[in-house]
């Protein structure tokens, strides 16, 4: 596996749709920063808070949003692209017999090529918040607290889970359609039905289940939010979101959009620590990480039962 890894990981490094992904996504951040930077310059002058280095991954100015909404509008693309061809590209090109026949194992294969691409989604990732944080502490020039170092961790680490729950998608269709254009469609639909079509969906199904009209009460408005959030969690894209938002941002202290004035109350006054935000995500990060298991596993097993032939 280790020889895999490694050649996988030179292979996605290498290439032309790494490099053009990485320029798309850093330009994309380096102006979401900037934006970010200057309104938070004229904010902190005017009125001075805390944690002002996390307010450049969750900061929108303009038509401009925020970085964390890049991340989860251009991540799933990464782990598209770098999984959609990583096991039928072998069989349209001949050479998975030629390769099985060396002495490497099937489960060394596949997940050699699983590890490469998550690495290369790592090398990506760290690299982009270390610009972005750099070019950030330039602009505001203010720097990060161990707590912030410490949330900025967290949140790689679930930008990773989230890209690889894409990452190890693109796989299994790879395993399950030997045309590549095939499992690159396939995947892109399923990615813009989470991103596009839930928040329409979960709509739809609110409505439906529990009308609005103009006499209605705030329970019946808060029951009816709470069946469109229930609805549009079923997306990794809304989990992503609210996980790296209640992360980076100490302040959220509820992920429910809508709350009673009774709940506000007993609530934590003032920015919660990095364990209650932990707790407050938890739900949010295992949910991604048993999305991600399962795309691998069945890819895993189907891979190991596939019937391969010399060509």
């Amino acid at each position: 596996m280790k020889a895999v890894f490694w050649k996988e990981l030179a292979d996605y490094c290498g290439s032309k749709r790494f490099i053009v992904l990485f320029v798309i996504i850093l330009l994309a951040s380096i102006s979401a920063t900037y934006t970010a930077g200057q309104s938070i310059v004229e904010n902190v002058r005017a009125t001075p808070t805390e944690f002002v280095f996390l307010r450049l991954f969750t900061t929108s100015e303009g038509n401009l949003p925020s970085l964390i909404f890049f991340l989860s509008f251009f991540g799933p693309l990464i782990g598209i692209i770098f999984g959609f061809d990583a096991i039928n590209s072998e069989h349209s090109r001949g050479t998975m017999s030629t390769v099985l026949s060396q002495p490497i194992y099937r489960d060394a294969l596949i997940n050699g090529k699983f590890f490469g691409g998550l690495a290369a989604v790592a090398i990506m990732l760290v690299s982009i918040i270390l610009i972005v944080s750099g070019w950030g502490l330039r602009t505001i020039g203010v720097a990060p607290d161990m707590i912030e170092m410490a949330r900025l961790a967290i949140f790689f680490l679930i930008s990773l889970v989230y890209i690889a729950f894409w990452l190890g998608l693109g796989i299994l269709f790879s395993v399950l359609f030997r045309r590549t254009t095939t499992s690159v469609f396939v995947a892109i639909a399923i990615w813009i039905f989470f991103a596009l079509f839930t928040f329409m969906l979960a709509g739809a199904i609110a409505d439906q289940v529990v009308p609005v009209s103009e006499q209605a009460t705030a329970e019946v408005v808060l029951e009816h939010e709470r069946i469109n959030d229930m609805v549009m969690r079923i997306s990794p894209t809304t989990l992503f979101q609210e996980s790296t938002e209640a992360i980076l941002d100490p302040g959220m202290r509820t992920l429910r959009g809508m709350v009673l004035r009774s709940e506000v109350s007993g609530m934590v006054h003032g920015t919660l620590p990095l364990g209650q935000s932990l707790v407050l995500v938890w739900p949010h990060l295992i949910t991604l990480i048993a999305l991600t298991l399962v795309c691998f596993a069945i890819s895993y097993v189907r891979f190991m039962r596939q019937e391969i032939r010399a060509t």
